[in-house]
């Protein structure tokens, strides 16, 4: 799996469908769409787009956009976790600088008035990266790779849901009704058909996602009801976060407008399988464009297994960042594909690390542990951190699995808050991603844990109301 490369620079940058090379450019493009409007956005730790709505005039002639630094150390449900001994909030709460990365400028294509979207970089006052900010976590990491001489080629597949809507948490989800007038029922993985019943909604994802220069490989029905799969074009990992980030927000907006929700809950329906996003990995030298993974005879290298070995040894401490919320470890099942191991094997979806086959250049590691409810920032820096970890320390891995491996040993965590002790006891993982980072993430994480357990499920009220 070799990096994207553009035929050339678009001669003239007006034209493009994502992305200028700077401000006189972006002014430009804004200008010859009569753009009005631009959504100053910024992903948080959940994957979440915050920002500020801005009039195009105030964007260039106003100063740097600031906001919150609590922005970065919000939970899912909208609290702040305590002070502990490794995580202190700012109690001025002072701001944040953002920056405009103009590579990422490209429409708004759901809004009804002209609007632009362009995502941001976290910095400090002083001009230093703002170490939880997920894009600059994923840039801490693609820096050990650079320094390295190699550039590490990824391309995520991102499973979701589609649902009727629903306004009341107390009921469980359902499918959708499709244009025959029946909702899913069965499994229909794969199926033509099935994708039919929602055409229009899906005519709506490619013309969106199409406006906003996002590039679709291919679409397909996966095995759940109303279950889908998008999977996106290999390339820079850092442009395939972006582009994950924004088809979150397309995939929504699309299935809104065919009055239904589109989920990427790792396990939306107790009765379906989860959602994930699996990611494939393959690593090239800088200099000469071949793929690391290969040898000169098309044989696996010793930087391919120790990969792997990094993945075996270092996912089972990043797992609360590929399983990120409670839910996230309902979708790890021995009754499914979800993997709850790190074997690897060849072609084997039953094991964590599958090894598609593929010519010598594009030989790559797909790794499926990733819920599709992880942050893309977030999941492609710690699984590229596990794959440089085994690189760097030459570390080897056990046998390739050929069977059936869905029952086998359960490697991974199976709670959030085992998970999260896994990572913030991991000297190895503050040393890449930072204290801090590791502390505002764990703190975080463990405020949505304790905000959970205040709520009595149903299957509490059912089973143990009168029973014990």
């Amino acid at each position: 799996m070799t990096a994207d490369k553009s035929a050339g620079e678009n001669p003239n940058p007006s034209d493009s469908l994502r992305g200028v090379p700077d401000g006189d450019a972006a002014r430009s493009w804004l200008h010859a769409r009569n753009i009005q409007d631009i959504e100053c956005i910024v992903p948080d730790l959940a994957g979440v787009a915050r920002g500020k709505m801005m009039p195009t005039e105030k964007f260039f002639s106003g100063p740097v956009m600031t906001m919150p630094a609590s922005i970065f150390a919000q939970t899912i449900s909208g609290d702040y976790p305590d002070d502990d001994e490794r995580f202190q909030h700012n109690p001025v709460d002072g701001d944040l600088y953002f920056k405009p990365d103009y590579s990422t400028l490209t429409a708004v294509p759901w809004e009804t008035d002209p609007t632009a979207q362009l995502i941001h970089d976290a910095f400090t006052r002083e001009g230093a990266p703002v170490e939880t900010a997920p894009r600059n976590v994923l840039k801490r990491v693609l820096k050990l790779y650079e320094d390295k001489g190699w550039e590490p080629v990824v391309a995520p597949e991102i499973e979701f849901y589609l649902v009727r809507r629903n306004t009341d948490p107390d009921y469980p989800l359902e499918p959708p009704t499709g244009r025959s007038g029946r909702p899913e029922v069965g499994r229909q993985s794969y199926s033509i058909s099935a994708l039919n019943e929602f055409d229009d909604l899906i005519d709506d994802i490619y013309d969106l996602s199409e406006k906003q220069g996002l590039e679709i490989d291919t679409l397909i029905h996966e095995e759940g009801a109303a279950q889908m799969e998008i999977n996106l074009r290999h390339g820079n990992p850092l442009e395939l976060a972006d582009q994950v980030f924004l088809f979150k927000r397309t995939i929504r907006e699309s299935a809104l407008r065919h009055d239904m929700y589109a989920t990427f809950m790792s396990k939306p329906m107790s009765n379906q399988p989860g959602s994930a996003m699996h990611i494939h990995q393959s690593v090239v030298d800088r200099e000469t464009g071949l793929n690391i993974f290969s040898g000169k005879d098309g044989e696996e290298t010793q930087a391919f297994l120790s990969f792997i070995a990094g993945h075996q040894k270092y996912l089972p401490l990043v797992t609360c960042i590929m399983a990120p919320f409670v839910n996230s470890y309902r979708r790890f099942s021995k009754t499914s594909t979800a993997p709850v191991n790190v074997f690897w094997g060849y072609d084997n979806r039953t094991v964590g690390l599958r090894v598609p086959y593929s010519n010598q250049q594009a030989r790559r590691l797909e790794n499926r542990t990733p819920g599709s409810d992880a942050n893309p920032y977030l999941a492609i820096a710690a699984s590229l951190a596990c794959g440089y970890l085994g690189i760097v320390n030459g570390l080897k891995p056990d046998a390739p699995k050929a069977d059936d491996c869905t029952d086998m040993a359960k490697s991974l965590p199976r709670s959030l808050s085992d998970a999260l002790s896994n990572f913030e006891k991991s000297e190895e993982m503050v040393e890449v991603f930072g204290e801090k980072f590791v502390a505002t993430y764990r703190a975080i994480k463990y405020e949505e844990f304790e905000t959970f357990m205040s709520v009595i499920s149903p299957w509490e009220r059912e089973y143990l109301l009168l029973n014990v």
